[in-house]
């Protein structure tokens, strides 16, 4: 196969643990073509297809100067067997408009992974509604007083933008509500911005387990990132400690549930965050955690992805 990957940029990876690294060392394994571009690259012209400057590329087994291009040029969407968005977020405008640009691709025949109207339509904190039996109390609002209504209810609770991403802007106010009213005004700039609340899961002192779903199937460990010391985020990028461990019970009961319509949808790739035994995200645009999953337990997650895809063709 002829795989492009749409992604940041190659000499920003961080080779020994990214999960798009690792997806395109398993495909260069088997055999498959690699290419790589960047959301900008990509445009569209009337009359013509989807196009974008590519960098076909061979990667060199160690981990420093770890790629070798072999060839740049412009070309279709379509002449690829598969094309991977792995952009990371934000998902902002520009993510967005990639979408669409990436939508127009699949009308001219290229194959897409996640498929792009499932990246808009499961935005990240706010797809856990569809699935509310597995989620804690949770409330989705602007106004500051149903915000303090919620805090008198549950006492102990969470709030967080809903545009955040590797624990950005999470805060967490306590029974005594202290600086409650500046937290609610920070996050919802007097009520011009919607955010999440939820009540607080002390189970988080266990981790924040990330269930990476393939294909509609869960893969039997996940990775459970524990906050350290005063921290409550367990989000690795906030300095949370990732421990791999075997699916609990919930976490099954979640992600077989979850997992066949996702995938139903286009969603080949999804990574349910579970603290406890709560849902409290969906992550569709660029997942992560295989390296350390497949590192830790021995389980080849890459492989299963890949798996995934070449049946998905």
């Amino acid at each position: 196969m002829n795989i492009l990957f749409v992604a940041d940029p190659l000499e920003e990876f961080k080779p020994y643990k990214d999960t798009t690294f690792s997806m395109m060392r398993e495909a260069q394994r088997r055999g498959h073509r690699i290419a790589a571009c960047e959301p900008r690259h990509i445009s569209w012209r009337s009359g013509d297809k989807v196009r974008s400057h590519v960098r076909e590329i061979t990667l060199t087994g160690t981990l420093d100067d770890w790629f070798m291009q072999s060839h740049e040029s412009v070309r279709a969407l379509l002449e690829f067997d598969a094309v991977i968005m792995r952009k990371d977020p934000p998902f902002d405008s520009e993510y967005f408009y990639a979408t669409h640009l990436l939508e127009q691709a699949e009308r001219e025949g290229a194959r897409v992974f996640n498929k792009p109207a499932c990246l808009r339509d499961h935005p990240e904190k706010l797809a856990i509604m569809e699935f509310a039996q597995f989620v804690s109390p949770t409330l989705v609002t602007r106004d500051a007083q149903e915000v303090t209504r919620f805090h008198a209810q549950h006492q102990e609770i969470i709030l967080k933008p809903l545009d955040g991403m590797g624990g950005m802007g999470i805060f967490r106010v306590g029974a005594d509500g202290l600086n409650l009213g500046s937290i609610i005004e920070t996050l919802n700039h007097h009520g011009a911005t919607t955010i999440m609340v939820q009540r607080f899961v002390p189970e988080i002192a266990q981790g924040d387990k990330r269930v990476l779903v393939i294909g509609g199937k869960p893969v039997p460990f996940s990775l459970a990132r524990i906050p350290q010391g005063s921290e409550i985020r367990g989000n690795l990028a906030a300095g949370g400690k990732g421990v791999a461990q075997a699916l609990s019970a919930r976490d099954l009961e979640i992600a077989n549930a979850l997992g066949p319509v996702l995938a139903g949808r286009g969603l080949l790739l999804v990574g349910l965050d579970v603290i406890g035994d709560y849902l409290t995200e969906i992550n569709v645009t660029s997942p992560t955690c295989f390296q350390e999953i497949t590192q830790q337990t021995g389980f080849d997650v890459p492989a299963m992805f890949l798996d995934a895809l070449e049946a998905a063709l």
